[in-house]
């Protein structure tokens, strides 16, 4: 199914943003910028908002999500909107229990670390986006020129969350299994790759401009180990959007030694973190990829001096991309000064 006429990149809205146009490979008069995690705990409107709420019921209650996406760009003029929701939403909505625990983060009731387990897993029923559709077409009504990026969590990184139970800083009973059993490791890295592209799939029908595929734990792997037992994967999440004339844009933590690889599952854009400077990323892709990044998240909390200077090097190495989209290294961390975010915006669309 090709996309409805009535979407913004057809019907004149968002087709000539500045966004979709960096995106595309075209470098705008206007550099653009948005911010991973813009949405959410460093606004005071936000935590407003969220009073009484737990996070995944406001990701799944349509009001919520919409308001909260829209918040940021209301306050700090991005270029960009990124839907408001959880890389573990599709996850619970195939059934599995999972919750976002304050100061820890998603965990699972029982995590998934046996073939049987994860024959159990049962598909992500299309009547269970209903929230997610209502939510997307809420934002995208209301956002004008302004595209909405919709987004997933790869399939490593969700069957990371799946195994480990929780959160993990080296995945280390995730990759035993990925070693020790690798039928089931495939098993359980197609059904997260069908459950994130169902998920992307449906956010793009329902008004978003771009998809961006987050692999928050990929940096644990080598590359031969991506290569060979995750990049397969994460083509046949992006291969939901096959037929849909929508850029994608794939981040991954850690992921300098990647970029390569991570490029070759169909992404039009490489999100770059803070580790490696842009101009370094672009030689390791051969000067081909459109790049977006790659702002330190401590920077933010620097003195302005520090950080201004930061930012304009970051522009300047951007440069050498055939184009560039300013973002984050990684999401906005929750104690923010919210106004810093709004004078870099102010910053980049002056100095570039």
């Amino acid at each position: 199914m090709p996309l409805p006429e009535t979407h913004p990149l057809l019907d004149g809205r968002t087709a000539d943003a500045p966004l979709i146009r960096a995106y595309r490979g075209d470098r705008p008069q206007q550099l653009p910028v948005w911010f991973m995690r813009q949405a959410g705990r460093s606004l005071p409107e936000y935590r407003e908002l969220r009073v009484g709420t737990r996070m995944l019921d406001a990701c799944l209650t349509p009001e919520l999500s919409s308001e909260i996406t829209l918040q940021p760009v209301r306050r700090h003029g991005v270029d960009a909107a990124i839907f408001f929701s959880d890389i573990v939403i599709p996850v619970k909505l195939a059934g599995v229990a999972v919750e976002i625990v304050p100061g820890r983060g998603p965990v699972l009731e029982h995590p998934i670390r046996t073939a049987a387990d994860v024959a159990a897993l049962r598909p992500l029923e299309p009547d269970a986006l209903a929230p997610i559709l209502e939510g997307v077409a809420r934002t995208v009504a209301q956002l004008g020129s302004t595209p909405l990026i919709g987004f997933a969590g790869a399939p490593f990184t969700l069957a990371s969350y799946l195994v480990e139970g929780g959160p993990s800083k080296d995945q280390l009973r995730t990759r035993t299994m990925m070693y020790s059993d690798p039928h089931t490791w495939a098993a359980l890295l197609n059904w997260c790759a069908d459950v994130a592209g169902e998920f992307l799939r449906a956010q793009v029908m329902a008004g978003a401009s771009a998809i961006q595929l987050f692999d928050s734990w990929v940096g644990s792997l080598s590359e031969k180990d991506y290569i060979k037992r995750v990049a397969p994967h994460s083509k046949r999440a992006m291969s939901a959007l096959r037929g849909l004339d929508v850029p994608k844009v794939h981040f991954g933590v850690g992921s300098g030694e990647l970029l390569r690889a991570m490029q070759s599952v169909d992404a039009d854009v490489m999100g770059v973190d803070w580790r490696i400077p842009l101009d370094e990323a672009n030689r390791r892709l051969g000067g081909t990829v459109p790049l977006q990044g790659n702002i330190d998240p401590a920077l933010l909390a620097a003195p302005w001096g520090v950080l201004e200077s930061h930012v304009k090097d970051v522009i300047d190495r951007g440069r050498d991309a055939p184009a560039h989209v300013l973002n984050l290294g990684h999401g906005v961390p929750p104690d923010t000064d919210p106004d810093v975010l709004t004078r870099i915006v102010q910053l980049a669309h002056d100095y570039a």
